[in-house]
């Protein structure tokens, strides 16, 4: 027997959030500012809690505004029923597995509430989220792209090997001027791009399936990156001494804590959200990933809308490489292995289906926060790293599954 619904007014549920939001914003508030006042309220030994207090309940607050002012786009009532609570936490499970394990690591190592260190999750989930951005189209449309990680490789060698200081020693071009940074940066992007359009040709062309043809073109890129790594007089020597000004681009930090490369990362995550939502290229793209067939009748271009795709997944790989090799100052032709990986069980765990014509940017950054504070997290209190790929392992398996659980019951 199919459960009643129960109906709440949106503006009372919305209500309960705004109430809630603002006590944990005044409370918040206070503890932060009892501090600068030379009245600390709190003990030290929680470190930075009271600005999460004040975080999440600016959070919870703008989320209840948000809902009292939309409920004509959202309908005036909000439905509740057993149903919709169990697919709720079936839906999120993973996010409240996240937060136990925040918590139990919180209580090893109190240390984690530092907000230096949720900058440096942060920073570091920056340049996975946007190679993660780029995956996200090919697995709408039911792909994937195994040549990520070698893309990343080859704009990192590319980029690094053009802007090295003048006085370095073992310059990779010894008789390069010193060239604008933004010319080897262009020209990493654009090699990158045009495997990427060789992914593409071989998906829209020839109808190969994108794990092979993306596997075949990774190959390739490992050989091509491994043979200009390769070159005299390099000779396959790491990669070092790259100037400030390219240093700059990700190690810079904005008021001395907060790394540059996080605006960069939100600023790409807004763009493709706009691609993705706003654009007809973003539409076709679902279309032809919840039914290409019905997406030919429809007039939708396949050939030109999967060319795309894999353009745009190759120039956000190769962006990603660039900020790699300033990061650390240097680069490898093994730069980027596995990133592919990394990225593809993020978007999953995110709730972009493999099955193709579902997914949102929402969930694909959630998902590259969940693996990067696990691992932050577990590296934090000292867990063998065997343990941490056991761990994401099963998470991967998990999320996959669920996802496969709620496609067989559509």
């Amino acid at each position: 027997m199919a459960q009643t619904a129960k109906k709440l007014p949106r503006k009372k549920y919305a209500m309960v959030f705004i109430l809630i939001g603002a006590v944990c914003s005044a409370v918040g508030a206070l503890l932060v500012f009892s501090e600068y006042g030379g009245l600390p309220l709190y003990s030290k030994k929680v470190y930075d809690l009271p600005w999460y207090i004040l975080m999440v309940g600016v959070l919870v607050l703008f989320y209840g505004i948000y809902q009292r002012t939309a409920s004509r786009r959202l309908g005036e009532e909000v439905s509740f029923s057993g149903g919709s609570a169990k697919s709720f936490f079936l839906k999120y499970a993973l996010i409240f597995a996240l937060l136990v394990l925040v918590i139990v690591v919180i209580c090893i190592e109190p240390a984690f509430l530092k907000l230096d260190v949720m900058f440096d999750i942060l920073a570091q989930s920056s340049i996975k989220l946007i190679i993660a951005l780029g995956i996200c189209f090919t697995l709408l449309i039911a792909g994937t792209d195994l040549s990520a990680g070698r893309m990343v490789g080859l704009a990192a060698v590319i980029s690094a090997s053009m802007l090295q200081k003048p006085t370095y020693a073992s310059r990779f071009f010894p008789n390069l001027p010193q060239v604008p940074v933004i010319l080897p940066i262009l020209l990493a992007v654009l090699a990158c791009m045009c495997f990427g359009t060789l992914n593409g040709f071989l998906v829209a062309k020839f109808g190969m399936h994108p794990f092979i043809a993306t596997l075949a073109t990774q190959v390739i890129i490992y050989g091509a990156c491994s043979l200009y790594f390769d070159m005299p007089p390099n000779n396959s020597q790491p990669i070092g001494g790259v100037r400030q000004d390219f240093q700059d681009l990700a190690q810079f930090k904005l008021f001395g804590r907060i790394s540059i490369l996080v605006p960069i990362a939100l600023g790409v995550t807004l763009i493709i959200w706009f691609v993705l939502n706003k654009t007809v290229f973003g539409k076709n793209v679902y279309a032809i990933g919840g039914n290409t067939e019905a997406a030919v009748v429809s007039g939708v271009n396949v050939f030109r809308t999967i060319m795309g795709i894999f353009i745009l997944a190759s120039a956000l790989s190769g962006f990603g490489g660039v900020l790699e090799a300033a990061r650390t100052a240097g680069a490898t032709n093994n730069y980027g292995t596995g990133y592919e990986l990394d990225a593809i069980a993020a978007c999953s765990v995110g709730g972009v289906s493999l099955a193709g014509g579902v997914g949102k940017v929402s969930g694909i950054v959630v998902g590259v926060l969940i693996f990067t504070v696990i691992q932050y997290g577990l590296q934090f209190i000292g867990v063998s790293p065997m343990w941490q790929q056991i761990i994401k392992g099963i998470i991967i398996a998990v999320a996959v599954a669920i996802d496969l659980s709620k496609y067989h019951k559509k």
